[in-house]
């Protein structure tokens, strides 16, 4: 009588131990993707350039609505430029079609934001002149930017 309940919990072990987690073939890599050029952001922080300071912007939903504080950036070159996540989910994308002629910016978006505190950081060592950027899923919403390199 109690085979069938040993046969049960025999099974049960055996899914638990199949399941123990994704592993990875050795020969796919799992290093992070090679280092891409100071001009783009990067999820580890990053340290400001000689004479250059950090500038903290936050990323913000709540009842007023989704946005970045601040919205409009004064920065120089090597200043570090820390978006950082307060309440919600959410990137940071300088889009190219919005900086027309403008290079050296980051020309990928940042992963999504989803832990109150997490950060993505841009060393600020592009050209002078203004820097449009926005949050993808709430541009439509507003959640848009300026970043003036002096």
């Amino acid at each position: 009588m109690h085979r069938p309940h040993v046969f049960s919990v025999a099974v049960l072990l055996t899914l638990i131990a199949a399941c123990g987690g994704e592993r990875k073939p050795a020969t796919e890599s799992t290093a992070a993707p090679s280092a891409a050029p100071a001009a783009t952001g990067t999820g580890a922080a990053v340290t400001p350039g000689p004479g250059g300071k950090i500038i903290v912007v936050t990323l913000t939903s709540d009842e007023k609505g989704n946005y970045f504080t601040p919205s409009e950036v004064a920065a120089k070159q090597g200043d570090v430029i820390r978006y950082t996540l307060k309440v919600g989910v959410h990137n940071v994308h300088f889009l190219p079609d919005s900086n027309p002629g403008k290079s050296g910016y980051p020309a990928a978006p940042s992963d999504m934001l989803q832990l109150p505190g997490q950060t993505y950081d841009v060393l600020v060592n592009f050209p002078a002149g203004t820097y449009y950027f926005q949050c993808d899923p709430h541009s439509a919403l507003g959640m848009k930017g300026h970043l003036v390199v002096q």
